[in-house]
């Protein structure tokens, strides 16, 4: 994963624009899940590779785990999502 903190919206514009996390299964490789980021009209914004995201976050408390993995995502909304 790339990091370039000039293309992703602040936490506080993604906070704004995401209304949900869902886990899902990718539809192009079995046994592979990802993680969709939608917003308050259930529009996808982007998606996350679930094990790369889980990775990056380090291991844990599956509670800790969840709000790490969140509070990751909301840091790497790409900022041309909020153009969507």
């Amino acid at each position: 994963m790339v990091e370039d903190t000039e293309n992703f919206l602040s936490f506080q514009e993604a906070s704004q624009l995401v209304a949900a996390i869902q886990e899902e299964e990718n539809i192009h490789q079995q046994d592979r899940r990802i993680l969709t980021v939608y917003n308050h009209d259930d529009q996808e914004l982007c998606w996350f590779d679930f094990a790369e995201l889980v990775q990056a976050v380090g291991p844990g408390p599956k509670e800790e785990q969840q709000a790490a993995v969140q509070n990751y995502i909301l840091h790497h909304i790409p900022a041309w999502a909020k153009d969507l």
